[in-house]
């Protein structure tokens, strides 16, 4: 990209984040709903702690610009993108967790554990779980019944057992027995992959596109999860902390496998542009309206936080 095309890539970026960020103070605020008896506020100032702290919600801007390419209700694509963004969030807060990546930092602010406590930081992580499920659900999202259930079976389907639930398992065990590189991009694609594969195809659901679509748009998700996986791996060796808003270093102080650690930063960066090459490939047959899709995969890759 050119300088010109990367500052309005980088606009469009913080103009769907301020879109999502406005939601989720809505959807975020104390005011009970139907059903509902009550919102304690201490959890739900930790719930907006581990949400509205900033970030790039770069998997809100692929669920919208997915569904921009369709021309789908844009109401619907933001209500969606809120929704993933609250999965996102909800296992940031609990990887934080001392029991597993036990980290003090998250996008430069104290976790939500350190800034409140333990079981507090657990109960706001369910809580943005099953909140993702009723925005998607609830009649506010308006799409057509089977169109809101489809994305939330595939939404389950990304963040659980055989997504990026089950990813996380996998790499707690990965310091301690060491998986060959099937292992790790098996590892990356359910850990990051699965919810970044989510936001790409969430666009096509939310259109009704047809099945193709779909698995074209899954297969571009899957390969820019990759490339960010790979750029996370290579700023943990290269960035600091305040760059990152987080600590580095600790995969590779624990033994971590990964793909950097297995064939070095060189081999990675070379890999890095094939997965760009081939996610703007698969969105070529959507030519000029895929623009900001393909600035996107540019993006991951090269990104220095």
């Amino acid at each position: 990209m050119t300088n010109e095309d990367e500052m309005a890539f980088e606009m469009a970026l913080i103009a769907r984040a301020a879109a999502v960020e406005v939601l989720l103070r809505r959807l975020l605020d104390d005011r009970t709903l139907s059903g509902e008896i009550a919102r304690p506020d201490r959890l739900m100032a930790a719930m907006r702690h581990g949400v509205l702290n900033g970030g790039k919600r770069l998997r809100p801007f692929l669920v919208m610009e997915s569904a921009a390419l369709f021309s789908a209700d844009g109401d619907a694509a933001l209500r969606v993108a809120a929704a993933l963004e609250c999965v996102h969030c909800y296992s940031l807060i609990h990887d934080d967790l001392p029991a597993m990546d036990n980290d003090d930092l998250r996008r430069g602010q104290p976790t939500v554990h350190k800034a409140f406590d333990e079981a507090t930081a657990i109960l706001a992580g369910d809580a943005l779980l099953t909140l993702a499920f009723d925005i998607i659900a609830g009649e506010a999202t308006v799409l057509p019944a089977e169109r809101r259930a489809a994305l939330v079976l595939a939404l389950a389907r990304a963040a659980g057992a055989g997504g990026m639930v089950g990813g996380q398992k996998l790499d707690l065990e990965a310091e301690q027995a060491q998986p060959d590189e099937a292992g790790i991009i098996r590892l990356q694609a359910m850990k990051t992959g699965a919810l970044i594969r989510f936001a790409c195809e969430a666009g096509a659901l939310i259109a009704g596109a047809p099945a193709e679509d779909r698995e074209r748009l899954a297969e571009f998700g899957s390969a820019i999860g990759l490339a960010f996986q790979l750029a996370d791996d290579l700023l943990d060796l290269t960035a600091d902390a305040t760059q990152m808003g987080k600590a580095t270093g600790k995969d590779a102080a624990a033994g971590k496998a990964t793909l950097v650690a297995l064939h070095g930063a060189n081999w990675a960066r070379s890999q890095l542009q094939g997965l760009v090459d081939q996610a703007h490939e698969l969105l070529a047959p959507y030519g000029e309206r895929a623009m900001r899709l393909k600035e996107a995969a540019t993006f991951v890759a090269a990104r220095n936080s």
